[in-house]
């Protein structure tokens, strides 16, 4: 393809996204769904060239970010909490749907070598980070389910592929050892776990003295590929490597980022992200045209290859269902042994846990890299393109269905000790102190009243708000909707002023600027 028609795709993709998207919206269906399906049927529009993914290429480029914002915003006291769930699902439940996938292989292909039974498998049994994401963006789950489940696509790719090389290299030498597996295993992730930290390390101390905002955000951009590629050049979980790099710089950003570089990164990474997702999903669809073109067209699909392809798919799902409620019938019985540490999350949300495993770009950027020559290789693909497509077309668009009907609630044990509101009231409580202390002169003279007095009325406020939200909620929200009013008005004015040229370019974006900001906490305090 010529530099010129990659730029031209390049710009069709992107208008791809914004209408896909907008169409997701009008039919109030998943992006994912949306992206996914159009994707498809683009690519098999007359003219358009045929999008032939390059797996390593693929992963290189998303994986990594995707991984760093998942990690950069997860709760990471939830996250050691939950630390158990998220290993048995991101380890064991990968592990047993792999087994489970290579046994129903193997019993509906018996001339398949095992290898290749267990290289499938490993293909499709870890759910992905994108699909999952994209999927619980538009939902609301209790903090538990959710944090098992974000979790659990930040780690289990290094499960999958692990077991996938290992099944690999199985097939091409014949030869497979358990022990070697699981030593390989631990110094892949340990070995990745102390790349990331190093990585995170450098890039705190790196962006303490950088000094320039814009500088901080790029070396935020860089961090993800810098852990995942280095962990590659040294033979380690590039996955590992990454989501450490990002929960080390989700806890420290809080403390070397300024306001500034905080407002611009944040929203400077929620688009690229944003593109990245959507470009994921796009990229799927459109391969679908490489993928059956390879296998021998739609007549070899549809007649060899759809019907287990199905029971693949039914195995699949139904292997998630049963990991997920034997882990419930575990913790049970170690309840009934007095062993109270851990807690059943009930069978209602084991069953949204189970029905939460959509697959993606791993799965097929992984089946696209198994070797040409490498038996049932046209099968494996077509199987991973269509649990792709029905566990994201069929469990994506019934999921927010199935949380509404499971009507799941917080359990006490999860929710924080402090509300918003209470740690509001903390915080205008230590702010007040510190007004109070510099209010006053050297000789005791009140210097700063009005200050003394805004901030004193604030923690008032907060204090009275705290645990009685609901008596004050419609005034607070009557109170912002005029204060929205008023900010409108005030741009309205300031926009008549700029075109009629009584201020220049300058004023109209400093005070444009301070009704942004104060829009944006008007909305944030409505919220």
């Amino acid at each position: 393809m010529e530099p010129m028609q990659l730029f031209e795709l390049m710009i069709a993709m992107l208008l791809a996204i914004i209408g896909l998207h907008y169409v997701a919206h009008r039919l109030a269906l998943p992006p994912a769904v949306a992206l996914l399906t159009g994707g498809a049927l683009l690519a098999f529009i007359p003219g358009l060239p045929v999008i032939a993914l390059d797996p390593e290429l693929v992963l290189v480029i998303f994986l990594p970010p995707l991984l760093m914002d998942g990690a950069w915003f997860i709760a990471l006291g939830h996250l050691k909490r939950h630390m158990f769930g998220i290993l048995s699902l991101a380890v064991g439940a990968v592990l047993f749907t792999t087994i489970v996938i290579a046994a129903v292989t193997h019993w509906l292909f018996p001339s398949l070598p095992w290898a290749a039974c267990a290289a499938l498998g490993a293909i499709v049994s870890p759910p992905d980070a994108v699909s999952a994401r994209a999927v619980l963006s538009r939902v609301k789950l209790p903090r538990r389910l959710s944090i098992l489940l974000e979790g659990e696509s930040l780690l289990n790719d290094a499960s999958g592929l692990v077991l996938f090389r290992f099944a690999i290299a199985a097939g091409v030498t014949g030869a497979f050892s358990t022990v070697d597996a699981l030593e390989s295993f631990a110094l892949l992730a340990a070995g990745g776990a102390v790349v990331g930290a190093v990585v995170g390390a450098a890039w705190v101390l790196a962006v303490k003295r950088l000094g320039d905002e814009y500088l901080m955000i790029a070396a935020s951009m860089l961090a993800p590929w810098a852990a995942y590629l280095l962990a590659e050049m040294l033979h380690v979980s590039g996955v590992i490597a990454t989501v450490m790099t990002g929960l080390i710089c989700g806890w420290y950003q809080h403390v070397v980022f300024t306001a500034a570089v905080r407002m611009r990164g944040t929203a400077f990474w929620a688009v690229m992200i944003f593109l990245m997702e959507a470009a994921v999903f796009l990229l799927i669809g459109s391969s679908l045209r490489d993928v059956v073109d390879r296998v021998g067209g739609f007549g070899v699909v549809m007649g060899q290859m759809a019907v287990p392809v199905l029971l693949i798919l039914v195995a699949l799902v139904a292997a998630r269902f049963v990991w997920v409620f034997a882990s419930e019938g575990v913790i049970h019985a170690l309840r009934a042994l007095g062993l109270r540490r851990y807690r059943p999350m009930g069978s209602r949300s084991a069953v949204v846990l189970s029905w939460a495993g959509m697959r993606g770009v791993v799965t097929l950027a992984v089946a696209l890299s198994v070797p040409a020559d490498f038996p049932g290789r046209d099968f494996m693909l077509v199987a991973a393109f269509g649990v792709i497509l029905g566990t994201v077309l069929v469990q994506g668009m019934t999921l927010g269905r199935l949380i509404g009907w499971a009507r799941l609630s917080e359990p006490e044990s999860d929710r924080p000790r402090m509300t918003m509101s209470e740690a509001e009231a903390a915080m205008a409580k230590a702010q007040v102190a510190v007004v109070e202390t510099g209010a006053f002169d050297v000789d005791g003279k009140l210097v700063h009243p009005q200050l003394l007095e805004r901030y004193r009325r604030r923690a008032v406020i907060s204090a009275d708000y705290a645990g009685r939200e609901d008596h004050f909620s419609d005034t607070l929200h009557a109170h912002f909707d005029l204060v929205l009013v008023a900010i409108a008005a005030g741009r309205a004015e300031l926009i008549r002023l700029h075109r009629a040229g009584d201020i220049d370019e300058r004023t109209l974006h400093e005070l444009e600027r301070d009704l942004d900001l104060e829009e944006l906490s008007a909305l944030s305090a409505k919220a």
